[in-house]
């Protein structure tokens, strides 16, 4: 397996800038910092919404309290690069590389550990490990950033998927179109053709990142029959309002992106300060229902600690007792969740 290839020096054509692990300052020590030029560019001021989400904050020190793998990933990982939490389906964990780190990311304690994609025997595993099990009907392509892969092996991983015949449906995870929109190339969209069903959600998060090379990026990939998802993280500071999240949910329909979930940000060591109360969250959603057409109101979703699952919540549908959620997972089970939040600044 291959990754792509940017120019790594300039910030002015689009390529990409990586501070791996600078022993000059302590945060990218511990958690290395990547962005693109591209990503740069669209920071107006230091502090706003896109700065956030890409420049490393002392606070990613503070957090010592939550967990590098709150959903259990690791205990949930049968083969090496496969994580099988839901009976039919499963994450397939092609790439450890990202065209940008987001410092909310919920892999942060993998980032930076290796460069290197899914090598060819992990991929034999996973196959022979999907194989065996007729009951997986869809699979997720994660990383990482699956699209930051060449062409060629991006294309040995779905033509290897769609070899079983009980793989329905093929699922990629991507920022590409957010973070380095030039990827989407129209050999890329031509190579996807071929392995229908396949469906992409991306991951906008503020208006600013709604863009004509994000909305052209999209289009692209829309042309090829591709159905588009969007899925984005609620963060303090950066989308946690109402017109914020109008706007950007709006603004994806006009890219003919659908919005699909909402995630109440997971319990990851180093992202806490990013952490809204989900009351806040239930607030946006109110304030999205009845205001804008249905198809902008995302799914708003907490992934369950301990790889329990994803719930859908509603401001009529949550039981609170203070800081305590009763939640009911797909299987029935009613779990505690504790709605941990940082003070204000």
């Amino acid at each position: 397996m291959q990754y792509i290839t940017y120019n790594s020096t300039s910030i002015y054509n689009n390529g990409i800038i990586y501070i791996s692990k600078d022993s000059r300052d302590p945060v990218s020590a511990r958690y290395p910092v990547r962005l693109t030029g591209y990503y740069a560019a669209l920071i107006k001021q230091q502090g706003d919404a896109i700065w956030k989400q890409c420049m490393p904050d002392l606070l990613e020190l503070e957090d010592n309290s939550q967990c590098p793998d709150p959903l259990d990933e690791k205990g949930l990982s049968p083969v090496p690069c496969l994580i099988h939490r839901y009976p039919d389906r499963v994450v397939l964990l092609v790439s450890n590389r990202c065209a940008v780190y987001c410092r909310f990311c919920m892999r942060k304690r993998l980032v930076g550990c290796g460069d290197a994609p899914m090598g060819e025997d992990e991929l034999r595993k996973a196959l022979d490990y999907i194989t065996a099990h007729p009951s997986i009907h869809d699979v997720i392509l994660s990383g990482g950033d699956p699209l930051l892969l060449d062409d060629a092996s991006l294309s040995k991983i779905l033509a290897g998927l769609r070899t079983i015949p009980h793989v329905a449906i093929i699922r990629i995870g991507t920022r590409v179109p957010v973070t380095l929109p030039e990827r989407i190339t129209p050999e890329l969209c031509s190579m996807l053709r071929n392995f229908h069903p396949l469906y992409i959600n991306t991951h906008f998060n503020h208006p600013d990142e709604i863009t004509g090379e994000s909305g052209t990026a999209c289009a692209m990939l829309a042309d090829a029959g591709i159905p588009l998802g969007n899925q984005t993280v609620l963060l303090r500071g950066v989308n946690d309002s109402v017109e914020t999240m109008r706007a950007l949910m709006t603004g994806l329909l006009a890219i003919r992106v659908r919005p699909y979930y909402l995630h109440q940000m997971d319990l990851v060591q180093g992202t806490a300060h990013f952490r809204t109360s989900v009351r806040t969250g239930l607030e946006i959603i109110r304030g999205l229902r009845g205001h804008v057409s249905g198809m902008a109101v995302p799914h708003y979703v907490i992934d369950l600690p301990g790889g329990k699952g994803k719930v859908a919540i509603l401001p009529d549908n949550v039981e609170m007792q203070g800081d305590t959620l009763l939640l009911r997972t797909y299987t029935g089970e009613l779990v505690t969740y504790q709605d941990i939040t940082t003070p204000q600044e």
